[in-house]
């Protein structure tokens, strides 16, 4: 079980996980293993904050609003800034990623990278799409820096509600609707695209172990703990004088405030006080349309085989999707497989037979 689909060693090349399988994709080049995109969900995040720290820190109140899942029951994975102080972040459950890992593991890739399939695309030019048409799946990338997948029945549909992006095909022939303003393109190898990832998962309480080093290294290892146990006493005696430092200049700082607002509460924490101060900034509610999308399309995946996606329609943070199909109980079937994704939301028969789906991020 997890064992890799190879007569070679599993130290590099780039690897697809197919349930419980590691296949082999291309050898060579750092190791990776490609995870399916729709277990993953892939968010662009405002962080303007000065270093990876604080985004880490901020990161679970940045997205809180934008999955449904508790905070706690997921793990968040910081990746590239794809614009300034804007960032990619995936969110997957915890049992899903711990899974993940230990298929790597027993098949000798704890080292690997472990990244959304989508993002081995080539990322296009602002308002493109990626697009690789598989038999059972589509994988897109956009412009925006993001991804998703989708059942290929459900793919022009969502390409025209968003409205109608120019698209550049890796994979199968697309519909002739969305070929006919893009292009087909033969990609550069995976091992090139994915030398620098825009999002590695293996983050966190899920970081990934290196490779074993050779006897060489692992000497020079001791030699630089030993030297740096040496200085661990010249640092302490910094640290109490950097500490006394700073107390005196938060005395300073603390004054100024004083002077700079009058009656402030100035107690306790005084970085968070002095924020409290700053003007606050717009508020602008973030594009939660493909997230949402994107969601209901991973719920319907094992359904598309029994409905055609009639047309999708977004508006004050809701999304309607019209469907047809001739099963009598496929409502019930959609209910429970929204229900089973978590996505709120409700399902209704019209008088022409067409069902209608209505979901929100709430």
């Amino acid at each position: 079980m997890g064992a890799p689909d190879t007569d070679g060693p599993p130290a590099a090349g780039v690897w697809t996980l197919a349930g419980d399988r590691l296949i082999i994709a291309e050898r060579g080049g750092p190791a990776t293993v490609l995870v399916p995109t729709e277990q993953v969900r892939l968010l662009i995040v405002d962080l303007p904050l000065a270093n990876r720290a604080k985004r880490l820190a901020a990161l679970p109140f940045a997205v809180e609003d934008q999955i449904a899942e508790p905070i706690e029951s997921v793990h968040l994975a910081l990746g590239a800034e794809i614009a300034p102080k804007r960032y990619l972040v995936g969110v997957v459950r915890h049992e899903v990623m711990a899974a993940w890992v230990d298929t790597a593991e027993m098949a000798g890739l704890g080292h690997a990278a472990m990244v959304p399939d989508a993002l081995a695309l080539p990322r296009p030019a602002e308002g493109e799409w990626a697009v690789e048409l598989g038999t059972d799946r589509a994988i897109v990338r956009t412009g925006e820096g993001g991804g998703f997948a989708a059942p290929p029945a459900m793919l022009q549909a969502m390409w025209q509600a968003a409205t109608s992006p120019a698209v550049r095909s890796y994979g199968a022939p697309l519909p002739t609707e969305m070929a006919a303003g893009g292009s087909t393109i033969a990609p550069a190898a995976l091992s090139e695209r994915l030398l620098a990832p825009a999002l590695d998962l293996r983050q966190g309480l899920y970081a990934r172990r290196r490779a074993a080093l050779p006897n060489v290294w692992r000497r020079l290892g001791w030699i630089v703990a030993i030297g740096a146990a040496a200085h661990i006493g010249i640092a302490a005696a910094d640290t109490l004088m950097l500490r006394r430092i700073a107390d005196s200049r938060e005395a300073d700082a603390r004054a100024a405030a004083a002077i700079a607002a009058p009656g402030a509460n100035l107690s306790g924490d005084l970085a968070a006080s002095v924020t409290d101060l700053l003007p606050s900034g717009t508020g602008t509610p973030p594009d939660n349309f493909l997230p949402l999308l994107t969601r209901i399309s991973g719920a319907l995946g094992p359904l598309a085989g029994s409905l055609t996606v009639r047309a999708i329609n977004y508006q004050a943070n809701a999304l309607t999707m019209e469907v047809d199909g001739t099963d009598p109980g496929l409502v019930g079937r959609i209910e429970a497989a929204l229900r089973a994704a978590r996505v709120p939301g409700s399902v209704t028969r019209s008088p022409d037979g067409s069902i209608r789906i209505t979901a929100s991020n709430a």
